[in-house]
C-alpha cells in the first residue's frame, strides 16, 4: 500500500484495495503534502526552498500537541495551482536537512485518499533503490500520486515500498509488467496491495518462505542445515542461533526464495533425525505472533479444565502421584495428577488433581477437604489462575484493612472481646497545647503504647459521661493490674471524630488505606460494597431498623470517595444519616445525639 499525503513517516493507509477504477484525481486547491522530513525541518527552512515556486500564502508543520516536536511532514499552500504543480514538478525528492521530501497534492478528503484504488506493493528490493529510484521506475505506467521506499531508523530500506497510482489501470499494467522481473540485480514481486486486517489467517499460513528448526544437536552447523534443506529448493539462507560465546542455542531458521518449497520442507522434514535429534520444522512466525498463539493454547487449556482441576495442598513429603491418585479415584474419572517437585526432585508439598466433570470434582472437594493424608490434613480446593488469585487475596486484604481502620470485623476476622454489644468507650478527650489525648480505663484493658511527643500517650483516666459498662470487670492474665498481651485482632481505640488542634482526620492515623487505593484494588463495585457494610454496621447502632434503607441510600447516590469521607469523619455521617431521615420523612428536626453517638460507635 502506497502512503497517503498525511501519514506520518514509516506509516501507510490500511484500507482495503479495491479494483475499481477511481475518477481522476484534480487538486481542489493549491495545497502541497510534503512528507519525509527530518524533525529539524521548520517553516523558515520549507519557505527558503518552495518559494523558488512562486509566492507562498502558508506554511504548517505539523507538530505533536504536547511536546511540539515534529510529525514529519507538512503544507505548503500557495496562491494558484499553477505554482503548486510547479513546485510538485521540481522540488519533488529534493533533500530537506539530509532527507529527500516527498510532495503530493493535498488530499483532505480520507474517503478518497484510503479507496485503495490504484495502491501496489513492491517487495525484495535492492537496498540501493531509494523513493526516487522507484518513483522513476514505476512512472513509466501512469501517473503517480505517490511513491515510498520503507526505511528503518538509519535511514535504510528495508526491501519493500509502495506505489499510488491515479487509476487502478495504471496499477494493473505495472503490475502486469513488473511482476517477477529483474531490479538492480534482483528478482522482485510486485502485487495489489492488501491490509494486514484483510488478508485470510489461512492464506497467510500457507504463504510462507522462512522455515523454522528446532531442538538441533550442538553439532549442527549452518552448513549442515544448508544441506538437509538443500532438496527441496534453493536455499537463500540457513543459520543456527548461538549465544554470546558460540554455543548452539538448539534452533535456527532456513530461508527459501520460493514459499511452496518452503512448505514442501516443513511437510517433510518435520519429525525427521538431524544430527542426533528429532527436530520439529515449522513456519517461521513473529515474536508477536507466536505470544499470542500461545496465550491463546493457555486459555483454551484453562476453560478446558474450569471447574475439574483441583488444587491440593499442605502434602507430606511422602505422597507420590499415584498415591494422589490412588486417594481421589474412588470419586469419579481422573485425567491427570501431578505432585509439584523443586529441582532436587522433593515434592513442594502440593498437587493438583484432574476429574474428568464437574460434578465428580465437586464431590472431591466435599468430601477430601480437611481430612488427613499421611500425617497432615488436606486443603482441596478448585484450582485457579495465578493472577486470580492474587487480585482475589488483595480484594480480600484491602477489605480487612478497612474492617480493621473503622473498628468492624472484616472477612475472616473475629469480632474481640471489645467489640462486643453495648460496650461504647467515651470518645477520647482533646485539649490545646501540651495537653496529650487520654483514653479512658477499664480494669483489664489493654493500654496503648506511648510515643514521643506528638502523638497519643497513654494515661490512666475515670469514664466519660457517656460511657456505658457491661459485664463483669475484664481482667487479664495477670490479675487486675496486668497488662495482657494485645490480641492480634484487637482494633487500635481510636476517637470519632476530627482532631480539634490539627488538620488530619484522627482515623487517617489508623491505617485506613486511601480512597484511591482501595478502589483500585477492589474496584468501584467492591470498595463500595466493603465501606457500605461499615457503614452499615455504623448506622445500624443508632437506627436499626432503617439501617438497610440509610445504607442503601447512601451507596446509590455518593461516591467511594464520600462515602470514605463518612467513616472519617462521624459526625458527617450523623448529619447525612438526619438528611436521609427527613427525605423519608421520618424526622421533624435535625437529630440530637442519641445515648449510643456514631461518635461513640466509631471509637468503640
Amino acid at each position: 500500500m502506497s502512503p497517503s499525503h498525511n501519514d506520518t513517516p514509516g506509516d501507510a493507509p490500511v484500507a482495503p484495495t479495491s479494483t475499481a477504477s477511481a475518477a481522476p484525481f484534480v487538486p481542489s486547491s493549491p495545497s502541497l503534502y510534503v512528507g519525509n522530513l527530518a524533525p529539524e525541518a521548520t517553516e523558515a527552512i520549507l519557505f527558503e526552498i518552495f518559494k523558488t515556486a512562486g509566492p507562498i500564502v502558508s506554511i504548517r508543520v505539523c507538530r505533536d500537541a504536547v511536546i511540539r516536536r515534529s510529525l514529519g511532514y507538512a503544507y505548503v499552500n500557495y496562491n494558484n495551482l499553477a505554482d503548486a504543480e510547479n513546485a510538485l514538478n521540481t522540488l519533488n525528492f529534493t533533500p530537506i536537512v539530509g532527507r529527500p521530501c516527498r510532495i503530493m497534492w493535498s488530499q483532505r478528503d480520507p474517503s478518497k485518499r484510503k479507496t485503495g484504488v490504484g495502491n501496489i506493493f513492491i517487495k525484495n528490493l535492492d537496498k540501493s533503490i531509494d523513493t526516487q529510484n522507484l518513483n522513476d521506475t514505476f512512472s513509466a505506467f501512469g501517473n503517480i500520486l505517490s511513491c515510498k521506499v520503507e526505511t528503518d531508523a538509519a535511514g535504510q530500506s528495508k526491501g519493500y515500498g509502495y506505489v499510488h497510482y491515479e487509476k487502478q489501470a495504471e496499477a494493473d499494467l505495472a503490475i502486469a509488467r513488473v511482476n517477477n522481473m529483474m531490479l538492480a540485480g534482483k528478482v522482485v514481486y510486485v502485487g495489489p496491495f492488501t491490509s494486514r486486517k484483510d488478508r485470510a489467517p489461512e492464506e497467510q499460513d500457507k504463504k510462507f518462505s522462512n522455515a523454522f528448526v528446532k531442538n538441533l544437536s550442538e553439532e549442527v552447523t549452518e552448513d549442515q542445515l544448508r544441506d538437509a534443506f538443500a532438496k527441496f529448493g534453493v536455499v537463500m539462507n540457513a543459520v543456527v542461533m548461538r549465544d554470546e560465546v558460540g554455543k548452539s542455542k538448539g534452533f535456527g531458521f532456513v530461508s527459501f526464495g520460493v514459499p511452496e518449497e518452503a512448505a514442501k520442507a516443513v511437510e517433510a522434514m518435520n519429525g525427521q533425525t538431524l544430527g542426533q535429534r528429532v527436530v520439529y520444522v515449522g513456519r517461521a512466525q513473529k515474536k508477536s505472533e507466536r505470544e499470542e498463539e500461545l496465550k491463546t493454547e493457555h486459555l483454551e487449556a484453562l476453560q478446558k479444565h474450569q471447574g475439574v482441576n483441583l488444587y491440593v495442598k499442605n502434602l507430606a513429603d511422602s505422597i507420590t502421584e499415584e498415591r494422589l491418585r490412588t486417594e481421589f479415584e474412588r470419586f469419579g474419572n481422573i485425567t491427570s495428577t501431578k505432585v509439584m517437585i523443586d529441582e532436587r526432585g522433593n515434592s513442594k508439598g502440593f498437587g493438583f488433581v484432574c476429574f474428568s466433570s464437574a460434578d465428580e470434582a465437586t464431590r472431591a472437594v466435599t468430601e477430601m477437604n480437611g481430612t488427613l493424608l499421611g500425617s497432615k490434613p488436606l486443603y482441596v480446593g478448585l484450582a485457579q489462575r495465578r493472577d486470580v488469585r492474587r487480585s482475589q487475596l488483595e480484594a480480600q486484604h484491602a477489605q480487612q484493612a478497612v474492617a480493621r481502620a473503622t473498628g468492624m470485623p472484616g472477612p475472616g476476622m473475629r469480632m474481640p472481646p471489645m467489640m462486643a454489644p453495648q460496650m461504647y468507650p467515651a470518645p477520647p478527650m482533646f485539649h490545646p497545647g501540651p495537653m496529650q489525648r487520654m483514653y479512658p480505663s477499664q480494669p483489664g484493658m489493654p493500654r496503648p503504647p506511648r510515643f514521643a511527643q506528638g502523638g497519643p500517650a497513654a494515661g490512666p483516666r475515670g469514664p466519660g459521661p457517656h460511657q456505658r459498662r457491661s459485664g463483669p470487670p475484664m481482667t487479664g492474665p495477670g490479675g487486675a493490674g496486668a497488662r495482657p498481651r494485645q490480641p492480634h485482632t484487637q482494633p487500635a481505640q481510636g476517637p470519632a471524630g476530627p482532631i480539634r488542634n490539627g488538620p488530619a482526620p484522627v482515623m487517617s492515623a489508623l491505617g485506613l488505606p486511601p480512597a484511591d487505593q482501595i478502589e483500585a484494588v477492589m474496584g468501584a463495585d467492591g470498595a463500595k460494597q466493603a465501606l457500605g457494610e461499615q457503614v452499615y454496621m455504623l448506622i445500624s447502632r443508632t437506627q436499626p431498623d432503617l439501617a438497610a434503607k440509610i445504607t442503601g441510600m447512601f451507596l446509590d447516590s455518593l461516591p467511594v470517595r464520600e462515602l470514605y469521607d463518612l467513616l472519617l469523619a462521624p459526625a458527617s455521617m450523623e448529619d447525612k444519616i438526619g438528611e436521609a431521615l427527613r427525605v423519608l420523612g421520618l424526622a421533624q428536626a435535625p437529630i440530637s445525639a442519641p445515648a449510643a453517638s456514631i461518635e461513640q460507635v466509631a471509637s468503640a
